[in-house]
């Protein structure tokens, strides 16, 4: 009954349908780029990142009350945002050379107070667009957001399809990958970027406060199961379109936020997939004894 109005409805309203695309693509991508971000152990990036993007969007929004442009949609800023954190952190990095991390939490501080400060200047900011920034609203994604989503998304893919060799091999041994010849700096940077691209697509889905979890919890769950680089991405890809299509059947039928859901449902698998491995390891040890 549940399953049927909710296909009803897809095919009723365009902004069903717009959610539906959105969130298969963006389930493709979160595990992919998870993926890279958990080798790399990069996981504090993707936080980073989403609250620099934040700032972009809010300051879009203060922008937007300045100056009237027709289809002016903040979330651009945001991407722009997002990517100039990129650079940034690089900067930083540099600078911090003996510190790197501290890149990291002086960006995040950076973009967190720009946040606050583009909320407070844009008056009567409407309470459902920051809660729908903060934990994602799917249903909130326009013609324009998928066009957008849909562009960048085949940057990247294209992206990962040529230079996958490479990218495969920066991950799990970096000095290699120099004596190979690959300019491990510019990868680096472009690895950061596709970073910061996804980021900037997943504010509207699953909102800046819950971004990083999408990227982390499927390949958390398929880093346990995955004997391989490929078959670990290819898992993670499962187990986020099941949570990002159930957590879109959830929150239309029950009406609520749909961020939350879906990364509920993530901590679910993560549970029974570890509780299937710990039985896993138990059993092997009693049949080495």
């Amino acid at each position: 009954m549940i399953l049927s109005s909710f296909f009803r409805a897809i095919f009723e309203y365009d902004f069903m349908l717009y959610a539906l695309i959105a969130g298969i693509i963006v389930g493709v991508l979160a595990p992919i780029i998870g993926s890279v971000v958990v080798i790399r152990r990069l996981s504090f990036i993707a936080d980073t990142l989403s609250h620099f993007s934040l700032a972009g969007v809010c300051f879009g929004v203060f922008l937007s009350r300045l100056i009237t442009v027709k289809g002016f949609d903040p979330s651009i800023m945001g991407i722009i945002f997002s990517i100039g954190g990129t650079f940034l952190i690089e900067k930083l990095r540099g600078f911090y050379k003996n510190y790197k991390e501290l890149s990291m939490p002086i960006v995040m501080s950076f973009g967190v107070a720009l946040s606050g400060l583009f909320i407070n200047l844009s008056n009567n900011i409407d309470a459902k667009f920051t809660t729908s920034l903060l934990f994602g609203s799917i249903y909130s994604v326009s013609a324009t957001n998928l066009i957008i989503i849909i562009v960048i998304a085949i940057f990247i893919f294209i992206v990962i399809f040529t230079s996958y060799k490479k990218i495969v091999t920066l991950c799990f041994d970096e000095t290699y990958a120099a004596v190979s010849g690959i300019n491990i700096k510019s990868l680096q940077l472009l690895l950061t970027i596709i970073i910061a691209l996804v980021i900037s697509l997943f504010m509207d889905i699953i909102g800046v406060l819950l971004i990083a979890s999408l990227m982390i919890l499927p390949v958390a769950a398929a880093i346990l199961i995955g004997d391989s680089f490929l078959n670990t991405i290819i898992t993670a890809i499962i187990f986020s379109e099941f949570s990002l299509l159930t957590g879109f059947v959830i929150s239309y039928s029950a009406n609520l936020t749909t961020g939350p859901i879906i990364i509920l449902i993530n901590i679910l698998i993560l549970a029974i997939v570890m509780s299937i491995s710990k039985v896993k390891s138990k059993s092997h040890k009693t049949k080495d004894i």
